[in-house]
């Protein structure tokens, strides 16, 4: 269901395509992400590590009453802490959105499938 975002000449709706390309390529590029995880994964049990050419496949967008809630299953590097990475990303793609497509996100959930030595 597209976002509907009412401007000073009309309506505007943004796929909920769009709001997850976005959101995956501002994740990519915080420090400490390797890159983007298959959502299927836990399922599946297989990382699956998913290049520039999919930013929308590690990203899930549900409207949700209380606001929008956006989910990340991200792949960090090696060496960095945890903690901090999410934080960024979470920081970086709540500020993106709100700057280039006006929407106010309430959260940014972050799943950490895997680690990796980055290249």
């Amino acid at each position: 269901m597209p976002m509907q975002i009412d401007g000073e000449c009309g309506k505007i709706f943004v796929s909920n395509e769009v709001i997850s390309v976005i959101a995956g390529s501002a994740a990519l590029d915080c420090y400490g992400l390797v890159g983007m995880a298959s959502r299927k994964q836990l399922k599946d049990g297989i990382a699956e590590l998913l290049g520039r050419e999919n930013l929308s496949r590690g990203v899930e967008v549900r409207t949700e009453p209380d606001g929008v809630h956006i989910d990340l299953h991200i792949i960090v590097s090696y060496g960095t802490k945890i903690s901090e990475v999410a934080h960024n990303v979470q920081s970086k793609v709540k500020y993106v959105l709100n700057d280039v497509v006006g929407l106010k996100v309430d959260f940014v959930h972050i799943i950490v499938q895997g680690v990796r030595i980055a290249r």
